[in-house]
């Protein structure tokens, strides 16, 4: 049991004595019970989420306690007596320690038992409709813990379904096996309460016994939530344990099995730079083709040969045993991740095709009309001829690659880990681009010297610290990025540029002309016929007009670039909802990722940002985060 995993074909004293000696010292027990049940304990806690299988075919039930952090699978034919003798030995160590215990038992039941619950409610449940009887009868039944898990139980939805709730005390409930088996005496001589939850099974079909593995995810990781909320409650008022949150009774430890899945997809996907792969090498040659032409070709792109095999890093992804992960909150960002990312090798297989658009919507979402609309306004409050100020001059490729090198250096004093690199590529067309942790840079680069600060904190205080960040993490994928995580990554970064005084006028309008190209990318426009849109309609410069369809029509269209500006709504909305900052820079994460984090800073499975950008320490800043703070849109940082 030292190990982790033990096997045994009874519950011999000598493996009972193991136990408590375990629990005694507080270390973890994680050991196979006979007959096909399991117990695990991370540490010493003060409740127990138990499941018996009661009926032959109850596919899926099992699953909805193994996310916790102490629960017990009982074998079907395992011996009264052993259980009883194993219960014991739990309970009143956990009690002495803790002053009391709570088991909260998890069964299913077909529908007319579960609709009998309802037979006086007006919530009785239609088909597929989630449904949970909450059951006890114990004389000293610890309703706040019933409350605290009816109020969860009700948030849970499914097909715009709200969950049916009903709560039985009377004596005469159906409980489950443990229920029965633990009576109102033997309860009170083992100092626990018992509470059973009995869930009605829309994660499999009632007829076939088959399994609907989305829908088993979505009722695990909403009842996890539920059982927590409800181990919090009893323990602020019958324990003398003191949570700081209902999250921090969760899951702590991390498996070796979860951190070799883990480790697995951040080398995947750092096997290859999908931005670099889909970006032109001859960008800039093909610019003055374009020129001579008098714009009325489309240019022609060439892009860098794929150094990998798309078909054997798919093997790779869906050899990852993502779906054995008993933590609900972990294994949805992991499957998260590798559906990503296996839309991303797709991508990367059907460059120059018409098929690639699609697989970008896929990836980056769809343009929402209410985005749209704040391009088309920002295009026309701000005036077609701002050009941003050169009155300073500007840097050329080098000069500003020697103020990023600064920057860099920055952030090295205060992380070792931090060893990024600042590159001038050669094969790149002017612009900025951080891959793999380095900062690249165009060599025909032109950065006007007032926008020198903004791109700084943007590209090094952003992307690279959330990067380094991510890396020192206990979970590599951190650094890499969690699904979806471009959106909010750059709604962040153009924050920065805004709390420095950099973000000006020319720049949102860039932005909305981003989200305008691509608009016409999806309604079926042609390149010379978007460049036109740009140049003559909204009067951008040729030159500019050219890199914002570019950008967006490189690889067979790419909708990538409608995410800065969608990003700075997500991240002046959070904001404005009284959002911090500092769990954004843990790593690189999606706005549906902030309570997963929070969820997971908690559980003290991940640690706080160990780096904070240097922009925060910067006069001004702390105003501009206030003002913020009280709501403010897009269309308000114009006059700001």
């Amino acid at each position: 049991m030292s190990r982790g995993i033990a096997s045994i074909s009874t519950l011999s004293q000598e493996f009972l004595d193991d136990i408590h000696a375990r629990l005694l010292a507080g270390q973890p027990v994680r050991c196979d019970l006979p007959g096909g049940g399991s117990l695990y304990m991370e540490r010493p806690l003060p409740f127990l989420a138990v499941y018996r299988q009661t009926a032959e075919n109850d596919f899926g039930t099992a699953e909805l306690v193994k996310g916790e952090a102490a629960y017990l699978i009982i074998p079907p034919l395992m011996v009264k007596k052993e259980l009883l003798q194993l219960l014991k030995t739990i309970i009143e160590l956990q009690r002495e320690r803790f002053g009391a215990f709570l088991i909260i038992e998890v069964w299913s039941a077909e529908d007319a038992d579960v609709k009998a619950a309802f037979a006086e409610s007006a919530l009785e449940p239609t088909e597929f409709r989630p449904a949970f009887s909450i059951e006890a009868r114990s004389p000293h039944t610890p309703m706040r813990t019933i409350e605290a898990l009816r109020r969860q139980l009700e948030r849970i939805t499914y097909l715009k379904q709200p969950a049916a709730v009903a709560v039985d005390t009377t004596p005469n409930a159906t409980l489950g096996s443990v229920a029965v088996l633990l009576t109102p005496a033997k309860l009170y001589e083992m100092g626990s309460e018992v509470v059973g939850i009995c869930v009605r099974p829309v994660y499999r079909n009632h007829s076939t016994g088959e399994l609907y593995p989305s829908v088993l995810r979505m009722v695990k990781r909403n009842i996890g939530r539920a059982l927590k909320q409800a181990f919090f409650a009893f323990c602020k008022v019958h324990t003398n344990a003191t949570p700081e949150h209902f999250y921090s009774l969760g899951r702590s430890t991390i498996l070796n099995s979860v951190r070799f899945v883990d480790r697995r997809l951040n080398e995947i996907s750092k096997s290859f730079s999908f931005l670099l792969q889909v970006t032109p090498v001859n960008a800039e040659a093909a610019w003055h083709e374009f020129q001579k032409g008098h714009f009325e070709a489309e240019p022609r792109y060439y892009y860098r040969p794929l150094a990998m095999e798309p078909s054997g890093l798919k093997r790779q992804l869906f050899q990852l045993a993502i779906d054995k992960i008993e933590d609900p909150t972990l294994h949805e960002l992991f499957h998260e991740r590798r559906d990503e990312l296996d839309r991303k090798i797709t991508m990367l297989s059907d460059v120059g095709t018409k098929r690639f658009v699609f697989g970008s919507q896929q990836v980056y979402g769809e343009l929402s009309a209410s985005l749209l609309s704040l391009a088309q306004s920002l295009l026309e409050k701000i005036k077609a001829h701002s050009r941003e100020d050169v009155s300073q001059g500007e840097v050329t490729a080098a000069e500003f690659a020697k103020h990023a090198r600064k920057e860099v250096d920055y952030y090295k004093k205060l992380m070792p880990q931090f060893t990024a690199e600042v590159v001038i590529r050669e094969d790149m067309y002017a612009g900025l681009m951080c891959s793999d942790g380095d900062l690249l840079i165009g060599r025909d680069a032109k950065i006007p010297r007032s926008r020198i600060n903004a791109l700084l904190h943007h590209e090094v205080g952003t992307h690279l610290l959330t990067y380094y960040n991510g890396l020192v993490e206990p979970f590599k994928l951190l650094h890499t990025g969690l699904a979806g995580y471009d959106s909010l990554q750059e709604g962040i970064a153009v924050l920065s540029e805004y709390l420095v005084g950099g973000l000006s006028k020319p720049r949102l309008r860039l932005l909305a002309a981003r989200v305008w190209a691509v608009h016409m990318l999806l309604e079926g426009a042609t390149f010379v016929e978007t460049f036109r849109a740009l140049a003559k309609e909204f009067e951008f410069a040729q030159r500019v007009a050219y890199t914002v369809t570019m950008r967006v029509y490189r690889g067979g269209g790419l909708t990538k670039d409608a995410v800065y500006l969608r990003g700075l709504v997500e991240i002046l909305d959070y904001l404005g909802q009284g959002g911090t900052l500092d769990p954004l820079f843990v790593g690189k994460i999606a706005s549906e990722h902030i309570r997963f984090v929070r969820e997971l800073l908690h559980r003290k499975v991940i640690l706080p940002a160990t780096l904070q950008p240097r922009y925060l320490q910067l006069p001004g800043v702390a105003e501009r985060l206030e003002r913020l703070g009280s709501g403010m849109t897009v269309l308000n940082l114009i006059e700001d």
